[in-house]
């Protein structure tokens, strides 16, 4: 709990702290990676970091938890931590990580406010950092400890599958042939890799079949830079580079996104490589029989670049109850089942009462399906997403 005078100072400092902490994390990132150069080579995303959106991550989490605390006096954002702390500890964090952070973080705070930065102010954004990180480092700690997988673990890929121009699954078994952990349809595991400059650099990918696989099973998008965003590094090594027989080092499954048991009506919808987690949800649904109405909706840019779509279909025509409504930005008319024209509209699409509902793709997509979903009288409580990229700060603003 963020103590009244150190509350009240972070309400007052609040903006001035919010228009600077742009500066303050470019300074705080430049420092950090002076003094620990290994850390952008081998844990932060480089490509993220190039593009800028890294530093908006940290800027946006900080500031939306400094403000969760002073708005919502004696509690926290369970949701963000816990977004935030799944993440973490699939990259192996570790808590004595959190001081480094501290250090050139309020250097860096101090080196661009100046004397803004009272030993009052210092201490109370102090107290903020402290709250967020120990909070994290408690919810991490309890995620290793029930994992069945510590570090990282050898898998040899045993089929690579090119689902589309630019998607590739791949299908891998432990190397050591030992027991595959579970874990449950919407999470993910960090893949590291080690690029041609000898960086080793760390993505998330979503886990594609159901618990229970002897396997694991994840597709790749390759990322095509636009100018202002580099060439995703590891998706392009991944298809590149990794075939059949090679072996690529993975985490045990992480990820709050998760299918709950329920026996109410649901819908999962996505877009673009948002399909991911959906698969593994229903193809979980077919395996245990749900009965309630399924509602499948997946949004792309043509039927060529819907991915999985076959997955899709064939799971959907297992469950009892349910139906696929696809749109796609590039219609063809003449394409045998190609779905609908256009953007995600659920207008004429049943919503029984009830749904609870499973999201993942770009924010915008998300936002505007939500917005469909309480309008046709969906549950707030009941319409669960998942943020990808840097911002999971982003998971209470959809």
């Amino acid at each position: 709990m963020l103590s009244e005078p150190s509350a009240a100072t972070v309400r007052a400092t609040l903006p001035a702290v919010g228009a600077a902490i742009g500066e303050i994390t470019e300074r705080f990132y430049a420092r950090l990676f002076e003094a620990h150069p290994d850390l952008l080579r081998n844990l932060f995303n480089r490509g993220n970091q190039a593009a800028g959106v890294q530093k908006q991550a940290l800027a946006g989490s900080i500031a939306a938890f400094a403000t969760y605390l002073v708005d919502n006096p004696g509690q926290r954002p369970d949701a963000m931590l816990e977004r935030i702390a799944h993440k973490h500890a699939s990259l192996g964090i570790a808590p004595e990580q959190y001081p480094i952070v501290h250090e050139h973080l309020f250097a860096a705070i101090a080196e661009i406010l100046g004397d803004a930065v009272t030993p009052e102010v210092a201490a109370a954004w102090t107290d903020v950092y402290w709250l967020m990180a120990n909070a994290l480092i408690a919810i991490e700690k309890r995620l290793y400890a029930r994992s069945e997988q510590r570090g990282w673990r050898d898998w040899v890929v045993v089929e690579r599958i090119d689902e589309t121009a630019d998607v590739a699954t791949f299908r891998l078994r432990p190397v050591d042939d030992g027991p595959v952990p579970g874990y449950r349809a919407g999470q993910y595991v960090s893949v590291g890799v080690t690029l041609a400059d000898g960086a080793r650099q760390i993505r998330q990918y979503s886990l594609t079949a159901a618990p229970g696989s002897p396997e694991r099973r994840f597709a790749v998008k390759r990322v095509t830079g636009d100018g202002t965003v580099p060439d995703g590094e590891v998706s392009g090594h991944l298809h590149a580079h990794v075939r059949e027989g090679d072996v690529l080092q993975l985490s045990a499954p992480y990820g709050d996104l998760v299918l709950e048991d329920t026996e109410a009506p649901l819908l999962l919808a996505s877009a673009g490589i948002g399909v991911t987690p959906m698969i593994a949800m229903l193809e979980q649904l077919a395996l245990t029989g749900h009965r309630a109405p399924v509602t499948v909706v997946h949004a792309d840019r043509s039927p060529a670049a819907h991915a999985l779509r076959s997955e899709h279909e064939a799971y959907t025509a297992k469950l009892p109850d349910a139906e696929c409504v696809f749109f796609y930005e590039r219609y063809d008319e003449d394409a045998v089942g190609a779905g609908r024209p256009g953007l995600v509209d659920l207008t004429d699409v049943g919503i029984p009462s009830g749904t609870h509902a499973y999201l993942c793709g770009p924010l915008p997509f998300m936002r505007a399906v939500r917005a469909q979903l309480i309008e046709k009288g969906v549950s707030p409580a009941d319409i669960h997403y998942e943020v990808f990229g840097p911002d999971l700060w982003l998971a209470g603003t959809v």
